[in-house]
C-alpha cells in the first residue's frame, strides 16, 4: 500500500470522514455489493463487514474493518484508529462472541476470540504490513489494542 494511502486514511479530515460517514455507510454498502465496494470506492486491502449483538441494546451492530487471514481463520485489531478509548465492537464480541462476517462474495457465521499477549505478538508484524495504518494508529495511544480471531462456526 502506498504511503499516500496511508497518509490519507490516518490525517485529521479522513479520519473524521471514517468516524462520522464512513463508519455508518460501508457496513451497508459492503454488504449490499457483496464486498465489492466502500464509502472510498473498491477496498484497497482485505475487508469484511463484522455483526455482532450489542451488549446493553441486544441489537445488530455493524462495523466494517480491515482483516488478515491466518489459515482459515481471520484476524481483526480493535484500533478505533488510535483513540483512547477501545471500539463499542470490542466489548460487544467480549460479551457476545458468536458473530456474523461479510466478506467479499460470502456472508458466515463465526466465533471471536481475543488473542493473548503471546499469539498477539506473533501475528503483529504480519498485521502492521498488511494494514500499514496500524504503525499511526499505535503511535496514539498508549492502550493495549485487542486482536481477535475470527474462527467459522461449524
Amino acid at each position: 500500500m502506498s504511503s499516500f494511502v496511508v497518509w490519507l486514511s490516518t490525517n485529521p479530515a479522513a479520519t473524521w470522514f471514517v468516524r462520522n460517514v464512513a463508519s455508518r455507510v460501508d457496513p451497508w454498502l459492503f454488504r449490499a455489493t457483496h464486498g465489492r465496494l466502500t464509502s472510498f470506492g473498491p477496498p484497497a486491502m482485505a475487508m469484511l463487514t463484522l455483526t455482532s449483538i450489542g451488549r446493553r441494546s441486544g441489537e445488530k451492530r455493524s462495523v466494517h474493518l480491515a482483516c488478515v487471514e491466518d489459515g482459515d481463520d481471520l484476524l481483526i485489531v480493535a484500533s478505533a484508529m488510535g483513540q483512547q478509548r477501545h471500539p463499542g465492537w470490542r466489548y460487544n464480541l467480549e460479551a457476545n462472541p458468536e458473530v456474523e462476517v461479510q466478506v467479499p462474495g460470502e456472508r458466515f457465521a463465526a466465533h471471536a476470540v481475543p488473542l493473548d499477549d503471546e499469539e498477539k505478538a506473533r501475528v503483529w508484524d504480519r498485521m502492521r504490513e498488511a494494514i500499514p495504518q496500524l504503525e499511526v494508529y499505535q503511535a496514539r495511544t498508549d492502550r493495549n489494542i485487542r486482536v481477535f480471531r475470527l474462527k467459522r462456526a461449524d
